[in-house]
């Protein structure tokens, strides 16, 4: 092993973590455990229930991933991770992978918007881990292709959006079909105390981690906010992303919204791409990768998918709406200045919405500076594609190369037969 591997291994080192996983956490290069993984990790290594309380970005995966991956090692049984998004748990599989890979760690991925079979398959080979959306976990458990006796390990990610209404009666199911003897992990940048109270059903004697307190945004990253009318807003987008030149993240709160937004962004002359829940699995794996890889400039988000965009680089959030719950705040604009670099975020609030800004002062415990609004551009026309131009899977069908060649209804052919004489009386 090399200079480097022996600093890295010694620097999580003392953690009680085997020497077998310390040469690979080396070889990936992970050279310095964050605050939650050196909290954390010793607790989960002894089988203790644990919350952990931690901000965006700062190795929550790492710090359940490993002590889980060693402990299977040792007791006879699975582990389960159960997570809010389809992109979160692709995430944390490759994740876990990386760790675990090299000691012979098979995983598998339950989530909707892929074929079911395979999944069947992949459980029949009898997983170490189970990454798994409620939604398709709670399938698999109706049509009995899985059951969860064996799991030894439990880990609730994004535990407040589990818990919240959404989510609590698939979690309880879930539960329901667990063993007594486990260990359940629940980590989250936001617990509200309603959140703790209900997931104390689920633990016993847990171990609090807070690094610091539920709320507390990236230390990065600066705030800004504009009162502003609803249907000013694009303008004032087109006017952001004229002054801010990197990568950009927006959230809506509708699908349709989104949507809306996209191609209006598009019109501007920016490469976009949309995410959210009425996308396929493969369209929204599209829209994260180009968006990873500079395809996409911007990427239009629903909170839905806000846990699963773990992306470093991106300048700039944008809340072109403000978020329904008021903790979807800090995973928002968490999105930007991880990794420790810098990072903005800026709020398009409408005059009527002073009451979420205090919402959220008040569970960040600062205040958030309002900006006064700049002259803006004017709108722009929407652009209109000549008829003989490809069709473009972003194109809605109507307007499509044969829209002028469309065969007439069925109505309007009668009709035109009439015209021609075709049913006249002989």
């Amino acid at each position: 092993m090399n200079q480097n591997s022996k600093s890295a291994s010694q620097n999580f080192s003392g953690l009680g973590i085997a020497p077998g996983l310390l040469e690979i956490i080396a070889r990936l290069n992970y050279k310095n455990p964050t605050p939650i993984q050196r909290q954390a990790i010793p607790i989960a290594l002894q089988g203790k229930d644990l919350v952990g309380v931690a901000q965006t970005g700062t190795g929550k995966t790492l710090a359940f991933g490993i002590p889980m991956i060693q402990r299977l090692h040792q007791i006879n049984g699975q582990g389960l991770v159960v997570l809010p998004t389809r992109e979160l748990a692709v995430q944390v599989d490759e994740a876990l992978r990386k760790v675990g890979t090299k000691s012979g760690l098979r995983t598998v991925v339950l989530i909707g918007g892929t074929p079911i079979y395979p999944q069947i398959q992949a459980i029949r080979r009898n997983p170490h881990i189970i990454i798994a959306t409620p939604g398709r976990l709670n399938d698999h458990l109706q049509q009995k292709t899985l059951r969860l006796k064996n799991v030894k390990i439990v880990v609730l990610d994004e535990a407040d959006r589990m818990l919240d209404m959404g989510f609590a009666p698939q979690i309880k199911k879930i539960f329901q079909e667990l063993g007594p003897d486990r260990q359940t992990m629940l980590f989250s940048a936001t617990i509200p105390p309603e959140i703790m109270k209900m997931a104390t059903s689920y633990l016993k004697l847990p171990i609090r981690i807070e690094m610091a307190p539920t709320g507390t945004t990236v230390e990065n990253v600066s705030q800004e906010i504009f009162i502003i009318p609803r249907d000013a807003k694009v303008r004032l987008v087109d006017k952001l992303l004229e002054q801010y030149l990197g990568p950009t993240l927006i959230f809506t709160r509708t699908k349709h919204g989104a949507k809306k937004l996209t191609r209006a962004i598009r019109d501007m002359g920016h490469a976009a791409a949309e995410i959210h829940s009425n996308r396929s699995l493969s369209q929204r794996r599209d829209a994260l990768q180009g968006f990873k890889t500079g395809k996409y400039r911007v990427l239009v988000a629903t909170d839905i998918a806000s846990r699963g965009i773990d992306v470093t680089g991106i300048e700039l959030v944008i809340n072109f709406d403000m978020p329904t719950q008021t903790e979807d705040y800090v995973h928002r604009i968490g999105r930007t200045a991880r990794a420790g670099a810098s990072g903005h975020a800026i709020s398009l609030a409408t005059p009527e919405q002073r009451k979420e800004l205090r919402d959220i002062e008040r569970l960040i415990r600062k205040s958030l500076p309002i900006s006064p609004v700049p002259e803006l551009p004017p709108t722009r026309q929407p652009k209109f594609r000549p008829v003989n131009q490809p069709e473009s899977a972003n194109w809605p069908k109507h307007q499509g190369p044969n829209f002028a060649r469309r065969r007439p209804f069925r109505h309007q052919r009668q009709g035109n037969r009439r015209r021609q004489g075709r049913f006249r009386n002989n």
